[in-house]
């Protein structure tokens, strides 16, 4: 049994926790609003009131929350998850944030005595709680194996891609490729529609060829139903395309298609609608053409 602080407790942390807690390993988790703590004590985990309390011990310290800067909050500083950390404890951030900001704060880990890997998840909410991400892997490779138990308990595709800041690199790619392909399976709904097709019908033959994909499996039928609750708000999506684009100039890399959903996706979260899952780019595609 390993004992593991868990910072973050929202749509994919607490179903994270819940499966480690449930694989066997001790785990504590603190969030900053009490509720979503109340809510892993009731699926049988331990809470504690703040960061320190929360990591005191712990031979394995998760992060899970929404952007760098939120990263940077719980993990530096006098209040911060290094400052109390064990000597040779793991760090997992399971975040999606910057390349760089994931790379400088790696070095600070190191030199708090913290072994630190960044980890992103892909696969929403439905593959947090069925255990089944796939994470992607930055750090050192001897830290990676010792994460291995963590690991297995909240992904089935585990893969070590480098050194630190790589993991956080290859959730970029993801987070344009599925950007990409949201925007095309909503064009398509939305073309289909059009013509009146059975549109169920129309998305289970094309999901039988080449332009099947998990995006198509997952989030046609919430598109077709108009089921924008939020396994992946469009506003975190926003965030992580702002991380492409940014981390795509600096290697003078040309990303035409990534820059132009980037731009469609600031528009819908513009008009106040960053709350919906990203299968909710469909709105601004039927809103285009003006088949709201």
């Amino acid at each position: 049994m390993t004992s593991i602080a868990f910072i973050g407790l929202g749509i994919m942390g607490l179903p994270m926790a819940t499966n480690l807690a449930n694989a066997g390993h001790d785990v504590t988790g603190y969030n900053r609003s009490p509720e979503k703590t109340e809510k892993f004590k009731a699926a049988g985990g331990k809470a504690a009131r703040s960061i320190a309390e929360t990591v005191d011990g712990a031979d394995v310290i998760v992060t899970m929350v929404p952007d760098s800067p939120d990263v940077e909050a719980v993990v530096t500083g006098d209040d911060g998850a290094l400052a109390h950390a064990g000597a040779g404890a793991l760090w997992i951030d399971f975040s999606t944030i910057r390349p760089d900001v994931a790379t400088n704060l790696a070095a600070r880990a190191r030199d708090a005595g913290v072994r630190p890997l960044d980890a992103p998840v892909s696969g929403g909410e439905a593959g947090a709680i069925d255990g089944a991400l796939s994470v992607m892997v930055g750090g050192a490779p001897e830290d990676f194996d010792a994460a291995g138990e963590v690991f297995d308990a909240v992904g089935t595709t585990i893969v070590h891609v480098g050194p630190s800041g790589s993991g956080q690199t290859v959730k970029a790619a993801n987070q344009l490729i599925v950007a990409a392909n949201i925007e095309a399976l909503a064009e398509a709904v939305v073309f289909l529609e059009a013509y009146g097709v059975d549109t169920e019908a129309g998305l289970k033959v094309l999901g039988g060829g080449l332009a099947g994909s998990k995006v198509l499996d997952q989030k046609g039928q919430k598109m077709l139903d108009r089921d924008f609750k939020p396994g992946f708000r469009l506003q975190l999506h926003h965030k992580d395309l702002g991380i492409v684009n940014a981390a795509a100039r600096e290697a003078g890399v040309a990303i035409p298609l990534g820059s132009t959903v980037a731009g469609l996706v600031g528009n819908i979260v513009a008009q106040g609608d960053g709350g919906l899952d990203h299968s909710g780019l469909l709105t601004e595609v039927a809103r285009t053409s003006g088949r709201q």
